[in-house]
């Protein structure tokens, strides 16, 4: 009887023990993913108060005040030998009425194929200017001037922030490559939402994340705020 009784008693200590140790597993996974989180905000962040911060070369504030997204990639790595290719983390946030919503994580990826060889890292910067091109970044994969029209944008105080050109476009694309910041036209370049890292964060998909009424700027995790405030120093319509 004794026998049995230890035998229970050790059954039931292992299975304590597996459920303890796959609790821990779990809370240090999500605080992990939760690092990856703050770390793409604040490196977005930094990326684009620095492009704005060189007044005579930034984005044109008539245009931030249109747009009805954001996006930033920084450090994107691109690198060829014959055939190449990009890939990078960024994020997203969409203009709403309080101001910008809590910025949700995507990838950015694209291949190329020709004459070239080196490595470099360039920063990106999308505004997304009609609901069209929202529509596009909430499917699950979104190719850079496939129906929505991708421009590169104007820079700088006299950039003529109002031609058709740019009004026309679903997205106008910029490119921070050492130092030297442009309107570039991005194309062949799929954006998809890192789902993985954005339900780790909100228990939510990106298109929830942008779509989502309930994730006002005090109720996003500490760490990922200061994207959406960045945003807003900048533009507040």
């Amino acid at each position: 009887m004794m026998t049995l009784l230890h035998r229970v008693c050790s059954v039931a200590l292992s299975i304590s023990l597996m459920v303890l140790i796959c609790a821990f597993a779990v809370s240090a996974q999500r605080k992990t993913r939760m690092e990856d989180a703050t770390r793409h905000a604040a490196d977005a962040a930094k990326v684009f108060t620095e492009i704005m911060n060189v007044r005579e070369r930034a984005i044109p504030k008539e245009l931030l005040d249109k747009a009805e997204a954001i996006a930033v990639f920084p450090g994107v790595v691109k690198a060829a030998f014959i055939f190449g290719g990009r890939g990078g983390q960024g994020v997203i946030s969409r203009r709403n009425r309080t101001g910008w919503s809590a910025p949700a994580f995507f990838n950015l990826s694209g291949g190329s194929f020709g004459a070239q060889i080196g490595a470099q890292r360039n920063d990106y910067v999308f505004l997304i200017m009609n609901e069209e091109g929202v529509k596009g970044l909430l499917e699950d994969k979104f190719e850079m001037g496939g129906e929505v029209g991708v421009v590169a944008g104007p820079v700088g105080r006299e950039a003529a922030a109002s031609t058709n050109a740019t009004l026309d476009a679903g997205i106008l694309s910029y490119s921070r490559s050492k130092g030297a910041f442009i309107g570039a036209a991005l194309k062949g370049v799929a954006i998809t939402p890192d789902n993985d890292l954005n339900e780790a964060v909100y228990e939510l998909k990106a298109t929830e994340v942008l779509t989502s009424r309930r994730l006002s700027l005090t109720q996003m995790p500490a760490g990922v705020r200061i994207f959406p405030r960045t945003l807003a120093r900048y533009s507040h319509r």
